[in-house]
């Protein structure tokens, strides 16, 4: 592999084991504020165990997004050299004002609420989870419009070889970041519904603990709702994202159907393994007329194909492969959708059950919903995956191809090294991750046992 490979399977490593996080962060940070407003207004203590449960969970999951993000900026300078020199100007101004901005709100009043227990006045101990999880939002908005530049540049002029910034309104008003920030801040609420489904379905299965038992129902029956209402609210925004997708970025359509040739109307399909080469079907199952129906919401209307897109992208931008890997766009869309399905599903299964208060009695229910917990980290990262590489072979959509934003002085040794350094250390932090999570979920209400005598000692001695 050339370091061009190696830097491209850095960047997907670290970016998709950074946003195992993302999500839980963004869509939990709600959750607990939630939780203790209600705490707040009734002065019931179960809201209250529950406000610090869901917390522990939340601060840990935070901590980890914040190690593993860091690395994602400093790839641009390192790995990304020419990226950084041609878009500088434009992408670094929404990725500063993240840090300054959005993410010291979240930080600064994250260490009120874990410090001010007991401490600050009650109100203003609630208004710092609310501004927490104000603050994770608007991170992800901020760092949404720096990836919406990258599908569709805008508020920019090229100049002396670089893209410089000719209008900050344009570039945070960009069409791409309406249809892409509500998909992402949906999906992240459908994560942290299911996470809290697993959690609370595990709880009620082992807990003999009445009062344990009672704040999980409280869980479950709050996740239950949250779970439906953002699974359909992902499903919405994510076929109005495809539509304008359709428009924008045709090929990426193209792509993520296998659609080789033009078609008025256009099918859908269900399965297809195609001959990339070759660029025709080998199999296929297909819906006639359904394609067209998504993108167009009627049975008729052209969807362009990779064969005639090629040939216009030639024509535009010059001589070149323009078509992404077909095989890894269409799965990985599959993927995403088939895991919302079953996400859509299991969430309306477990609303029913809340609403006839039989969630209980619903073994197979309970059962079905810990490995659940998987379902959305799954479709987030196929459809980022899908995202970045039906863009191909584009890093900025039409204006900067992937090879020419790759550092020259950077060798392929030293991308793999630093791959397999992070590969590696990414991994102990997951299984640290993962351990910790796992042990304070399961330890329900009251925490998870002290563990040796110097923490049942005195403070002082402890």
């Amino acid at each position: 592999m050339d370091a061009l490979t190696l830097a491209r399977w850095q960047f997907g490593v670290t970016t998709v084991y950074h946003f195992f996080f993302v999500p839980l962060t963004l869509g939990l940070a709600w959750v607990v504020a939630i939780f203790q407003t209600l705490w707040h207004v009734t002065g019931d203590e179960t809201w209250r165990k529950l406000t610090k449960f869901w917390g522990k969970l939340f601060l840990i999951n935070f901590a980890m997004g914040v190690v593993t993000g860091i690395v994602q900026e400093f790839q641009f300078g390192m790995n990304w050299s020419e990226y950084s020199r041609f878009v500088g100007d434009v992408f670094g101004a929404p990725l500063a004002i993240e840090a300054l901005v959005a993410f010291f709100l979240e930080s600064t009043f994250l260490g009120l609420w874990i410090f001010g227990w007991d401490k600050l006045p009650k109100k203003a101990h609630l208004a710092s989870i609310w501004l927490v999880a104000l603050g994770s939002n608007l991170s992800a908005l901020w760092i949404l419009i720096a990836n919406s530049f990258m599908q569709q540049p805008m508020g920019h002029v090229l100049r002396n070889g670089r893209a410089e910034m000719e209008s900050f309104l344009a570039l945070i008003t960009n069409p791409h970041v309406f249809v892409q920030f509500p998909h992402v801040i949906t999906s992240a609420m459908a994560t942290a519904a299911f996470f809290m489904l697993g959690i609370s379905a595990w709880q009620l299965r082992r807990s003999r603990d009445e009062e344990n038992r009672e704040a999980f129902r409280r869980s479950f029956r709050f996740a239950a709702v949250y779970a439906s209402v953002a699974t359909l609210a992902v499903m919405i925004v994510g076929h109005n994202q495809a539509q304008y997708m359709t428009r924008i970025q045709p090929m990426k359509m193209a792509a993520a159907e296998a659609l080789w040739e033009s078609a008025n109307p256009a099918p859908m399909s269900l399965f297809t393994w195609g001959n990339e080469r070759e660029r025709r079907d080998v199999f296929a199952v297909k819906v006639p007329g359904l394609l067209s129906f998504l993108a167009y919401n009627r049975f008729t209307g052209e969807v362009k194909g990779i064969t005639n897109l090629q040939a216009e992208y030639e024509a535009l931008y010059g001589p070149g492969d323009y078509v992404p890997p077909v095989k890894w766009t269409y799965w990985n869309f599959r993927i995403m959708v088939g895991a919302g399905i079953v996400m859509l599903l299991l969430g309306a299964w477990a609303l029913l059950t809340m609403l006839k208060g039989s969630f209980e009695r619903s073994p197979v229910l309970l059962a079905l919903l810990v490995p659940a917990i998987a379902l959305p980290y799954l479709a987030n990262s196929t459809g980022w995956i899908f995202t970045e590489i039906g863009r191909q072979p584009w890093i900025v959509f039409g204006l900067m191809r992937v090879e020419t934003a790759v550092s020259p002085a950077v060798t392929a040794g030293e991308v793999l090294f630093s791959l397999i350094g992070f590969t590696l250390l990414y991994g102990v932090l997951m299984v640290a991750d993962v351990y910790l999570l796992q042990k304070y979920a399961k330890a329900g209400l009251h925490g998870p046992a002290p563990e040796g005598s110097a923490l049942a000692a005195e403070p002082a001695q402890a």
